[in-house]
C-alpha cells in the first residue's frame, strides 16, 4: 500500500479512527492509526501507518500491527510511541472477546472481553514482528477497585525525571478515571495512583499527559460527557493539572476547555515536532463513507500553547506557512483544499459552500445543516465560548472537513461536511491554497 495524502491524512479505502503512535523518529513523522482494512465500517482493529517528512505530504505504508496473540486476538486498540536507545517502542491495548457476534466475528456481544496493555518494538520504524516480538506488559486489571478488566485502554507513555510513566483510561463504578503506572525498563510496570473527576463521563479514553509553557496538561476523551442524548456526546477535553511523579498523584481541577467546539473530533494524541514543540492531531468522525470508499481522517496537526492560563490550538506552521498561493475561487484549489482568512463583525453571517458561520453575542456560531443531509441524529449547530481577542478567522476547507481557527487558536471549531459547493458568501477575505 502506498497512497499519498496532502495535509489531511485520510483512510486508504477503508475505515480508520484514533491516531496512534504519533512521533518524530529518525527524520520522519510517523502516524499510526486504528484501522479496519477490509471495510468502511469499524471492525477488528489493526494499526495502519503513514509517514511524512514535512507534515504536508503523507504516504501510507500499509498495516503495522495486526491481531496475533491471545491478548490481542480481537483487536489492537489505541496506544502511543516513544524512542529509546534508537529503537521505536509502540504501546497499545490488546482485546480478547469472550463472546463474538456469530453474524460478525469482528464485533463483541454483551461487552464481554478483556483488555491488556502490550508492547512491540522496531529498529527502523517500519518493520514489526507481530509474531515474536509482542509482549504483554500489563495484564487485564483484576482489582475492580483500581480499574476495569475490559474498559481499560489507550496507554500513553512518556519519560519523567528518573523513570518511565504511563497513563491509561479506565472506569470504576461508572465513573471515568486515568490510571498512572511507572517503570524503570518499559517492560515491568507498577500501578501508582489514579485521577478522576465527578460527573465527567462514565469512562475515559485516550488520555495524554504532557507539559508545555510551564503548564501540565491532561487531554482525554470522556465518554457520555455532554449528557445531551445525541451521538458524539463523547468529546475530548483538556485541563491544566498537577502531577507528582513520586506518588503518581494527579489533581484535576473543576474547569476544562473543549479541544474543539465542533464536536466531531475525538481521541487526540500529541507528540513533539522536529523542533521540540508540542502538537497534536485527532480523528475526524464521519457518519458515512466518502464515495462509498473511505471513512475517517485526521485534522491538521495543531501546536499546543498556553498563555495567560488559556490553552491555544494553532495550525502547525509547517502547514499554515504553505498556504500562500492566492486564488479567486475554490475551483482553483488543489487536493489540499483552500484557506479563507477574514475578520467578522458582530451580527455578520457568511457561507462557505453552504456551511454557515456567524458572529453573535461575541461567539462564533456554525450551522452545517445545509451540507450534512441525512444525519439529523447528529448535531448541526455549534458555538464557541465568548471570544476574548477579537474575531479573526482562518478557515481551512477540505471537501469533507472544515477547520475554523479563531484568533490564531484561541478556540477551534471543526466539522465534517458533505456536498460543499464552490459558492462563497463573505466580504473582505483572502483565499489561498497550498503552494507547489
Amino acid at each position: 500500500m502506498s497512497e499519498m495524502n496532502l495535509v489531511h491524512v485520510k483512510a486508504p479505502n477503508c475505515w480508520i479512527n484514533d491516531p496512534n503512535g504519533f512521533i518524530y523518529y529518525k527524520g520522519l513523522y510517523h502516524l499510526f492509526y486504528q484501522c479496519f482494512p477490509y471495510s468502511t465500517q469499524w471492525g477488528r482493529m489493526h494499526w495502519g501507518h503513514a509517514v511524512s517528512k514535512d507534515l504536508v505530504h503523507w504516504e501510507h505504508k500499509g498495516i503495522a500491527l495486526y491481531p496475533s496473540k491471545t491478548d490481542d486476538r480481537s483487536g489492537c486498540f489505541s496506544g502511543s510511541a516513544i524512542e529509546h536507545d534508537g529503537k521505536l517502542y509502540l504501546f497499545y491495548t490488546g482485546v480478547n472477546y469472550a463472546q463474538e457476534d456469530p453474524e460478525n466475528i469482528n464485533l463483541c456481544l454483551n461487552d464481554k472481553f478483556t483488555a491488556a496493555q502490550l508492547m512491540i518494538t522496531s529498529e527502523d520504524g517500519f518493520h514489526f514482528d507481530n509474531i515474536r516480538d509482542k509482549k504483554t506488559i500489563i495484564p487485564p486489571i483484576a482489582n475492580s477497585r483500581i480499574g476495569c478488566s475490559n474498559h481499560t485502554r489507550d496507554p500513553k507513555v512518556w519519560r519523567g525525571k528518573d523513570a518511565w510513566y504511563m497513563v491509561v483510561g479506565s472506569t470504576v463504578d461508572h465513573q471515568g478515571r486515568a490510571l498512572i503506572f511507572k517503570s524503570d525498563d518499559l517492560e515491568h510496570w507498577t500501578f501508582l495512583n489514579f485521577a478522576t473527576q465527578d460527573h465527567w463521563g462514565w469512562g475515559w479514553e485516550c488520555p495524554d499527559y504532557f507539559e508545555v509553557d510551564g503548564a501540565k496538561l491532561l487531554v482525554f476523551s470522556p465518554m457520555d460527557f455532554l449528557k445531551d442524548e445525541k451521538p458524539y456526546n463523547s468529546v475530548p477535553i483538556c485541563s491544566q493539572v498537577s502531577f507528582n511523579e513520586e506518588t503518581g498523584e494527579m489533581k484535576i481541577p473543576d474547569d476544562y476547555q473543549m479541544l474543539d467546539y465542533g464536536c466531531d473530533l475525538y481521541a487526540p494524541q500529541s507528540t513533539t515536532d522536529q523542533e521540540g514543540r508540542r502538537m497534536l492531531t485527532a480523528w475526524v468522525r464521519m457518519p458515512e463513507a466518502v464515495d462509498g470508499r473511505w471513512n475517517g481522517m485526521f485534522c491538521i496537526p495543531r501546536l499546543v500553547e498556553v498563555k495567560d492560563g488559556h490553552i491555544y490550538f494553532r495550525p502547525h506552521p509547517a502547514i499554515a506557512e504553505r498556504f500562500t498561493k492566492s486564488i479567486t475561487s475554490p475551483k482553483e484549489a488543489g487536493e489540499a483544499g483552500y484557506k479563507l482568512s477574514l475578520t467578522m463583525e458582530e451580527g455578520e453571517e457568511i457561507s462557505i459552500g453552504g456551511y454557515k458561520l456567524g458572529l453573535s453575542g461575541g461567539r462564533i456560531h456554525a450551522d452545517r445543516s445545509g451540507v450534512f443531509a441525512g444525519h439529523d441524529e447528529l448535531k448541526s449547530q455549534f458555538e464557541t465560548p465568548v471570544l476574548r481577542e477579537g474575531s479573526h478567522l482562518d478557515i481551512y476547507v477540505d471537501a469533507n472537513f472544515i477547520e475554523v481557527y479563531i484568533n490564531n487558536g484561541e478556540y477551534v471549531l471543526s466539522n465534517t461536511v458533505y456536498g460543499l459547493t464552490d459558492q462563497i458568501t463573505a466580504k473582505g477575505y483572502t483565499m489561498t491554497t497550498l503552494a507547489d
